[in-house]
Order: structure tokens, then C-alpha cells, then sequence
């Protein structure tokens, strides 16, 4: 069971900012929803760009993933709600990511990769429905060597609220004594918190992390001041030692929430590359040109 300590001299975290999250395309043309869009960079530090993939139910021959593509500077989180993604990279990771699971690469100095969806969706169609998160890398570890972690969906930290009516995965961080798997350089949390029709819950977080909750499915109020959001807005918060989120709806809420310790780094970010300086950006472009980010497979060639 999780929840949070209040008393004297425990302030509540309340949102100081809600967006909407606009639509766009993403690789092939897959539908998403640009979660952070409207949100300073400073206040999403250590966080760069998270995308909603969907959700949205393909006909036949409609799934679409992405072309082979680079990545430096920092890490990629992928996370399935529903349907099927195949992951695979110049460095030999890769695997079939289902609902629940995680794929957590680190592109570092650099590396290629592909996700597109598996033959058999591609041909029958089928549900969609993701979550792309980047994390960025502090200056001294953008050079690190790539990575791939594959964390199933029976890997993740689990935990309730006391009433039950909260469940909660926790990918990577921590959640009071719940750990998550997921192997970060960056200090984070990353949680999935689903809420049946009138859960409510009170969480602790850490004062020196940021925290933002992003509402996937259904609605959710938050704080003691509750400020409603639904699906596709971010809630940005203020300081403090925990918060709460309730659910008055009659179905169940999807929300994501994370949290990190800010970088404090000048951020330098173009297409597949987040950097430090425009000139590390320009490196980055001829170093990927040149070939020197990894080679595509003989397999794929």
C-alpha cells in the first residue's frame, strides 16, 4: 500500500500549469499527441519531448512505425498501453514490445534504431496506443556508450492505494518502498497510476524533483483545491512534499507521472539530437552523415 505523509510542515504540490496536447504525425505517419507542447524547458528539466502514440484502432494495412533513425544526447523511453511495437538498433538491442512493457534505450554518443509494428498488425490491424518519452543525459554522459533495457510488463514495481482502488507500475524511481527496474542516469521517476471511478490518492514525491502527471484515459482532479483535467493535458506542479489526484468520473483514468532532478544545463535540441551547444548539434549531423552513429543491419539492408 502507498500513500502519502501529511502533516505539519508538509506542503501540498498543486498544478501551476495545464496544456492541451496538440495533435501531429510522427514517422510514417502514425497519429500522435505532442504531450509537452506550450511547456518551458526549464520547467520540464530534466525531460525534453513526450509523445501520446494514439491511441487509435488501424483497419487492415494502416499500422505504420518509423524509418531508421538516429538518436544522441539522450535517452528514449517507449511504453505500450495497447497493441504491439517492434523495436530493434545498430548496437543488436531490440524485441516485441505488448501492453505493459517498456523498451528504455540510450542513444548516448550515438546510435540508429527502428520501431514499426509487427507483420501480423500490419496485415489484420488492430488497437494502438503508446507513450514515447526523452530523458535527457547530463553533459558528462551524453559521450556514454548506447544501451537498450527491455522491461516487461511483469518487471515493473506494483503497489495499491489503501483502499484498492489505485493501482500503480512503477518503470523507473522509486514510489515509497516500490521500486522500478528501469536503469537511469538521470535521477527519475516514472510511474503509471490507473484510478477506478472515485479512487482518490495522496502520493509523496521528492521535494528536489520536478513533477508532472499526463492524463492518457478518462479524467482526474487534482490537489485540494480540485482542478480538473482529462485526457491529453499535462499538469505541471509546484513545490512541495506530496499530492493528490482523485478520480470523479465513471470509468477508469489513465495518467502517467514524472518526475526528475533538474540538469540545470543549457539545452541545444534539433530533430533526433539533443545537445548542449549548436555546435555539438552540428558534430552531431556530420557524425551521422559520416556513419560513425552505427550501421543499419545486413538484415535490413
Amino acid at each position: 500500500m502507498v500513500s502519502a505523509t501529511v502533516g505539519e510542515g508538509r506542503v501540498e504540490r498543486l498544478p501551476r500549469r495545464l496544456t492541451n496536447a496538440p495533435s501531429g504525425l510522427e514517422g510514417e505517419g502514425f497519429p500522435v499527441k505532442r504531450a509537452f507542447a506550450g511547456v518551458p524547458m526549464s520547467e520540464l528539466d530534466p525531460f525534453v519531448h513526450m509523445d501520446e502514440m494514439g491511441e487509435v484502432d488501424y483497419g487492415p494495412g494502416e499500422p505504420k512505425g518509423t524509418p531508421w533513425h538516429p538518436h544522441r544526447g539522450f535517452e528514449t523511453v517507449t511504453y505500450m498501453m495497447e497493441g504491439q511495437f517492434i523495436h530493434q538498433d545498430s548496437i543488436g538491442g531490440g524485441g516485441s514490445l505488448g501492453r505493459g512493457d517498456t523498451q528504455w534505450m540510450t542513444a548516448g554518443a550515438g546510435i540508429l534504431h527502428i520501431e514499426r509494428p509487427p507483420e501480423q498488425l500490419v496485415v489484420a490491424g488492430g488497437l494502438f496506443h503508446g507513450l514515447q518519452l526523452w530523458v535527457n543525459l547530463p553533459s558528462k554522459q551524453k559521450w556514454v556508450d548506447p544501451r537498450y533495457q527491455d522491461i516487461g510488463h511483469t518487471q515493473v514495481g506494483r503497489g495499491t492505494s489503501e483502499n484498492r482502488d489505485v493501482e500503480l507500475r512503477v518503470i523507473a524511481g522509486s514510489l515509497g518502498s516500490i521500486q522500478g527496474p528501469g536503469v537511469t542516469y538521470t535521477p527519475i521517476n516514472m510511474v503509471h497510476a490507473t484510478l477506478h471511478p472515485g479512487a482518490r490518492v495522496s502520493l509523496d514525491w521528492a521535494r528536489e524533483f520536478n513533477l508532472l502527471a499526463y492524463v492518457m484515459e478518462g479524467r482526474v482532479q487534482y490537489g485540494s483545491t480540485r482542478i480538473d483535467a482529462g485526457a491529453a493535458q499535462l499538469a505541471v506542479f509546484g513545490n512541495g512534499d506530496y499530492f493528490e489526484v482523485a478520480n470523479p468520473g465513471e470509468s477508469d483514468a489513465e495518467v502517467v507521472i514524472l518526475g526528475g532532478r533538474p540538469i540545470g544545463e543549457p539545452v541545444a535540441h534539433y530533430g533526433p539530437f539533443v545537445m548542449n551547444t549548436r555546435a555539438e548539434l552540428e558534430q552531431a549531423i556530420a557524425d551521422f552523415q559520416a556513419g560513425r552513429m552505427g550501421q543499419i543491419p545486413v538484415a535490413h539492408l
